[in-house]
């Protein structure tokens, strides 16, 4: 049994992330907020959606959910609770969901939202991680209902995991994350690198993920705030109280929010 992963792009910058199983044509997706683009996908492939899973509430992730019900009623539904659609199967952290025989984990990434979700998903020993708006490469979501403490734990969990675990972010942010990162870590050849990489495959209609965590910890400065660079970065931008990671990742965060 062959599973593959495809995006399908939606609105502006979205990805809807699709797994598709080649033996049953069967396909499950991430986070679809368009179900156009998503239905499209499906007959072009003659594909049969069979599951839904979503990472947090926000209408770009969740708005194609209902139509998609309908049009294919026997599609499995995977949300929390809080997550504003008619779920079949209610997760939290701790919870797993089914793939054709796979396990997912559901892991709390709280931070962008209270009750943001990410499925890691163990294929053949690769993991491979939806984690919608919490990580993106080169950056992480703005805070909205969760708190800044909330996301910093977040990444700290998330970089636990095994180097080459592959993330899948939720959006095509990846060039001005890195833009970011370079007026921080003005040095940092890995980002310049990576920065011209992600410019030339979004001009080419390709998409710069997923990524690894390996690939991360060397181009996110929200995953480095304890080197050396990034504080000294930040400090030549904004007075820091102290240099504790936390102090370091919150003020990454409010710099790019005005970047």
């Amino acid at each position: 049994m062959a599973i593959h992963i495809r995006p399908i792009k939606a609105f502006k910058d979205n990805y809807i992330w699709t797994l598709i199983n080649d033996s049953n044509n069967q396909a499950i997706v991430v986070d679809p907020g368009q179900a156009e683009p998503v239905m499209a996908y499906l007959e072009i492939h003659d594909l049969d959606l069979t599951a839904i899973w979503i990472t947090h509430h926000h209408m770009d992730h969740t708005g194609g959910v209902a139509e998609l019900q309908q049009s294919y009623p026997m599609t499995h539904i995977v949300a929390h609770s809080e997550h504003g659609v008619r779920m079949d199967q209610s997760v939290k952290d701790g919870s797993s969901v089914n793939a054709w025989g796979y396990s997912a984990q559901v892991w709390e990434v709280a931070g962008h939202t209270q009750s943001h979700l990410a499925y890691l998903l163990d294929i053949e020993s690769q993991k491979h991680v939806f984690c919608g708006d919490t990580l993106f490469s080169g950056g992480c979501g703005r805070v909205f209902t969760g708190t800044i403490e909330e996301l910093y734990n977040s990444f700290e969990r998330l970089k636990k995991l095994p180097d080459e675990t592959l993330f899948y972010p939720a959006h095509e942010y990846t060039a001005d994350n890195l833009r970011f990162g370079l007026s921080i870590e003005p040095n940092n050849e890995a980002i310049r690198h990576s920065l011209l990489e992600a410019t030339k495959n979004v001009e080419r209609g390709i998409a710069s993920l997923p990524v690894t965590l390996a690939h991360e910890k060397q181009v996110n400065v929200f995953m480095r705030p304890d080197m050396a660079d990034t504080i000294e970065g930040v400090s030549r931008q904004v007075s820091l109280v102290d240099t504790k990671p936390l102090t370091v990742f919150a003020a990454l965060r409010e710099l790019k929010n005005n970047f």
